[in-house]
């Protein structure tokens, strides 16, 4: 029989280590160590006593994510490629200053987290689910991969999107637990209206966040204005159709008092159609959302290509007509392969090639 997991620190919040270090005030001393001076072992925390820092390394792990590859787009977009503690490989992506990004001022800067190995989702138009979903990441790995971040880039963030590899609400549990972490003055404190969870339209899930007393923001995949599209884009529309979704989102808005973003991926001749446009403006207008019309960001092994220049501006123009507030992103990080999971997967084909002469 195999021996249990040790929790890894990162993953504890301060009162559960003021119930490990006595006295108390050991715990604010850890997370000083943690997330203040970014220390890479409990040997480095040099004002806790040995017997304390010897307990911890014996009864919690210290996980660091190794960086596989960093890629810097010539529009500053960065990808980070990283390997976790079992060799799987995740991604997070800093996003340049975008004053269109989900209302944020021109300079922040914002990192595009995962929440999963893979995605079980399946959305057409994402790379994230081609390989499978394989695990669900851990508070710890999802922290871990903002600190690894600022490391490497040097840049202090202070806005996060969940909207990398895997469906955020679908690891609801190690997501909520993480976000507390990163929002707490004794973490990474960064403020919950920094920070966006996407969805691809889990309900119940949508419904239970509203009830939490952070106020973090929603962002809603939607990428199909009626049923029938949508459902050709998004397999999730079968078990949530759009009147479930709306609905949700609706009693999110009233009892978050905020904003909702609708995200809407573009693509050619499958949802970029004015009656699309009309369609999405009325949902926009119901329910007071945004919308961020995203350009299709091409994926190797799928068929689906951007529409024209021309095509998206009279998109959005038939959008804004009824006053729905509404952004078309700039693409961004075409050249490193920026959209999810796309990395993920080129880095695999390569390791398993290696693997396959090497045998």
């Amino acid at each position: 029989m195999s021996a249990p997991t040790r929790v890894d620190v990162k993953s504890l919040h301060l009162d559960e280590l003021r119930g490990i270090a006595q006295p108390f005030y050991r715990a604010g001393q850890i997370t000083d160590w943690l997330y203040k001076k970014r220390v890479n072992s409990f040997a480095e925390m040099t004002d806790l006593p040995q017997a304390l820092r010897a307990k911890l390394a014996n009864d919690f792990s210290f996980d660091k994510i190794d960086v596989v590859r960093v890629l810097g787009s010539t529009d500053t977009t960065r990808k980070f490629l990283f390997r976790l503690s079992d060799g799987n490989l995740i991604e997070s992506v800093l996003i340049p200053a975008s004053p269109a990004l989900y209302g944020s001022p021109s300079d922040r800067r914002t990192i595009c987290l995962s929440t999963q190995v893979g995605c079980a989702y399946g959305c057409k138009f994402c790379a994230s689910g081609l390989d499978g979903w394989k695990r669900n990441l851990r508070p710890d790995e999802i922290v871990n991969q903002i600190m690894a971040v600022e490391e490497q880039s040097g840049e202090r963030i202070d806005n996060i999107v969940f909207m990398g590899m895997g469906e955020p609400l679908a690891n609801y549990d190690n997501l909520m637990r993480a976000i507390q972490i990163i929002n707490a003055p004794w973490g990474i404190s960064i403020g919950a209206r920094h920070i966006t969870i996407s969805t691809s339209g889990l309900v119940p899930q949508i419904r239970k966040l509203a009830e939490q007393p952070l106020q973090i923001r929603l962002a809603v995949s939607l990428h199909g204005a009626t049923d029938d599209v949508r459902g050709r884009i998004m397999p999730i529309n079968r078990k949530y159709n759009l009147s479930a979704l709306l609905e949700a989102c609706r009693y999110f808005t009233s009892r978050k008092k905020q904003r909702i973003t609708f995200e809407y991926i573009l693509i050619a001749e499958v949802n970029d159609s004015d009656e699309q446009a009309r369609d999405l403006a009325n949902h926009a207008h119901s329910l007071d959302a945004k919308v961020n019309l995203i350009p299709y960001n091409n994926v190797e092994g799928l068929d689906w290509s951007p529409p024209s220049p021309d095509r998206q501006k009279r998109f959005l123009a038939v959008l804004r007509a009824p006053g729905v507030r509404a952004t078309l992103r700039r693409e961004k990080g075409d050249d490193i392969a920026a959209a999810c999971g796309q990395l993920r997967l080129q880095t695999q084909k390569v390791e398993h090639a290696s693997r396959l002469l090497a045998s």
